[in-house]
């Protein structure tokens, strides 16, 4: 587990949570003398000391061509400064003027089908296009110049949410310079792509094509090395918009919010290049039992959000209440928006930020969620709990810039889940990889042990366990990272569908789990694709627990069998193995299970290991029962003083054992927050 340590506030001047949201007074300049007074009436009533400036305004900043508006951002910096209020000041190119796509077509972004988009939406511009970056550089380097220095600026926030690919001509051509650098001649690249299948051989670059319905598709090589450029493409264009920020304002940190697991762009590759990581979470809240399921997988996005980087982010956008894009725009039920931005706080976010503050009164998003309604005051429910959240963010100043210390890590690699939505077989591109990766890390959450998702390259140093579900694709060097990490007494969990491919998504030769035959001491014959009413069982531990979706039929090569098969031809074949590896034990689940197989077993390796659950250390702390069902306890720490986080995500009361006197009783949607010595 690495040390916990403090690290810097998200602006270093003010070590205080940011609290605030996506402000957007372009949209009021005709209302300017009013409405913009009042947002600052309400903005300081509400505890915000931060607003999201600029995201979607290069029409008011740039009207036309080379004909500049700074006047009424001049106004509003003026007025965050007078207030108090930290500006995060955003780069426009998430959205372009009309004149920019009528003038300078190629701008537009060419769909898999080779058609050029119209002007509308966002972000559909060309990544590659020489005009769309020379005038989105333009107009960055005079923001830059202009509110480098202002007080108000605290940090960049680079375009928004980035999505999306180009097919055009121009983007065909950076993709065939990226595979020239990427493999040393044609030759190699059809070795690694295996284009002697259907007979794809390419005789010239100029022949490669993006992947698209109209042509290629099933040359699987070629759709991940296209996924992997559009990261790359993202990650340059991500540098050069920061260029002129950071010669104008070199110490001001640079983001743009990420969108959890979003399957069209390796954010671990994006985040090399951010100074930290921010997200937009929209968790689909329904005031039932389901929420328990729901919060889940915003911890374990929280978690692999702080994992690109290790260390805090920022929340930069959450819905104070109903999100108008779901299918169903449910409200927050009572105590359920201090719940979410408190949970986004216990797994490392240092803000808590939101769209919007105003709801704007036209267009997709006008019944969006904000602190402020078309109402217009401070007399609603939605706004009295955002104040409340901004009073008790005031408390826990302690909390800013403290680590999570997770001694268990869990893999989760775009790499991975781009090969698996590609495979045909199995499950045919129905293999869930995600949501096995969610199973897997829920038994952690559910006994309040802290985890961090991280890359398959990432060092496997700081973890005691380390967890990879699913891990059908191997890159270069991770067999041999996972054997290090073995010999020096690690504990590994693998399961099937391990081991399959390499990174060109050509199969391992010498059978499966390929590289890591010697670590888990095992040899995979087969794989069973059971239909949704076949039935199978995992024999373990005098216990039997249902075996669906998947089977792996495995010989031992060293490894001792845990637990067997229940039934079908291969009844009494292993089933759970464990292999002596140096100084550690590597684990192998060869078919996919329930919650009650994975909480059984990881409950047995955190006893054999001795994990730290969040709990732990309080008061008469050993031997505490489980949590109960849909609470969680997640904690901070600097290494003097942990900040320890309980939350019930369950629509009524429940009943704590906290180590305390007295058992600690929670509302429905309660966080009860604790400190205690290290």
């Amino acid at each position: 587990m690495k040390k916990p340590v403090r690290y810097p506030p998200v602006v270093t001047r003010f070590p205080h949570f940011l609290h605030g949201g996506d402000y957007n007074p372009d949209q009021w300049i005709k209302w300017k003398d009013t409405i913009w007074k009042e947002d600052m009436r309400l903005a300081k009533l509400a505890g915000i000391n931060s607003l999201s400036v600029g995201i979607f305004a290069w029409a008011a900043l740039e009207p036309a061509e080379g004909e500049y508006r700074f006047e009424w951002l001049d106004e509003v910096m003026d007025m965050l400064a007078e207030n108090g209020i930290i500006a995060v000041l955003a780069t426009p190119s998430g959205a372009r003027p009309a004149w920019l796509s009528r003038k300078y077509p190629e701008v537009l972004r060419v769909n898999p089908l080779r058609r050029r988009n119209l002007h509308g939406e966002r972000h559909n511009h060309c990544l590659s296009s020489p005009v769309y970056r020379e005038k989105l550089t333009a107009l960055n380097t005079k923001l830059a110049e202009r509110y480098g220095n202002h007080p108000a600026l605290g940090v960049w926030h680079i375009s928004n949410e980035y999505s999306g690919e180009c097919h055009c001509p121009l983007c065909q051509e950076q993709f065939r310079g990226y595979l020239k650098k990427t493999y040393p001649s044609l030759d190699a690249l059809n070795e690694a792509w295996w284009t002697s299948f259907w007979s794809h051989t390419y005789g010239d670059w100029e022949e490669v094509e993006s992947p698209g319905p109209l042509g290629e598709t099933n040359t699987h090589g070629l759709n991940l090395d296209w996924k992997r450029f559009t990261t790359e493409q993202f990650v340059d264009f991500y540098r050069c918009e920061i260029a002129p920020l950071r010669k104008f304002s070199p110490g001001i940190p640079c983001t743009t919010n990420l969108m959890g697991t979003y399957p069209g762009i390796d954010y671990y590759r994006l985040a090399e290049a951010l100074d930290l990581v921010s997200w937009d979470n929209y968790p689909q809240w329904t005031g039932t039992e389901k929420d328990v399921e729901i919060a889940v997988d915003a911890s374990f996005k929280h978690d692999l959000t702080r994992g690109l980087k290790g260390k805090p982010f920022m929340l930069m956008e959450s819905s104070p209440s109903a999100t108008n894009w779901r299918p169903v725009a449910k409200l927050h039920r009572p105590g359920v928006h201090m719940l979410q931005s408190l949970q986004a706080v216990a797994h490392g976010a240092d803000t808590v930020q939101y769209f919007q503050f105003r709801k704007g009164r036209g267009a997709s998003e006008k019944f969006h969620g904000a602190v402020v309604d078309h109402e217009g005051s401070e007399n609603t429910r939605v706004f009295r709990d955002v104040a409340a959240l901004g009073e008790r963010l005031k408390t826990l100043d302690g909390v800013v810039g403290t680590a999570t210390p997770a001694s268990v890590g869990l893999i989760y690699d775009w790499n991975v889940r781009w090969a698996l939505d590609d495979v045909h077989g199995l499950l045919q591109r129905n293999t869930n990889y995600e949501q096995t990766a969610l199973d897997h890390y829920r038994p952690f959450w559910q006994m309040g042990i802290p985890v961090e998702v991280i890359d398959s390259k990432r060092s496997f140093d700081d973890y005691e366990l380390l967890i990879a579900p699913m891990l059908y694709l191997l890159r270069e060097g991770v067999a041999g990272a996972v054997e290090a990490f073995l010999r020096r007494g690690g504990v590994f969990v693998a399961t099937y569908v391990s081991g399959y491919v390499n990174p060109t998504d050509l199969c391992f030769q010498g059978g499966f789990p390929g590289p890591l035959r010697d670590a888990l001491g095992i040899w995979c014959e087969e794989v069973d694709a059971l239909y949704p009413e076949d039935r199978n069982t995992i024999e373990w531990n005098g216990r039997s627990y249902r075996a669906f979706d998947l089977c792996e039929l495995i010989h031992p090569r060293g490894a001792e069998t845990l637990g067997t098969y229940g039934a079908d031809f291969y009844a009494g074949r292993p089933a759970l193995t464990v292999n002596r590896f140096g100084k550690g034990r590597a684990y192998f689940i060869a078919a996919r299970t329930g919650q009650d197989f994975l909480g059984d077993f990881y409950g047995r390796i955190a006893g054999d290991l001795g994990l730290v659950r969040a709990l732990d250390g309080l008061p008469s702390a050993a031997g505490l029962p489980a949590l109960p069902p849909g609470v969680t306890a997640q904690v901070r720490s600097d290494g003097r003083r942990d900040y320890v986080f309980v939350m019930n995500f369950n629509p009524r009361e429940v009943t704590v054992n906290a180590g305390t006197p007295d058992a600690k009783t929670l509302a429905p949607y309660e966080v009860w927050i604790t400190e205690r010595p290290c």
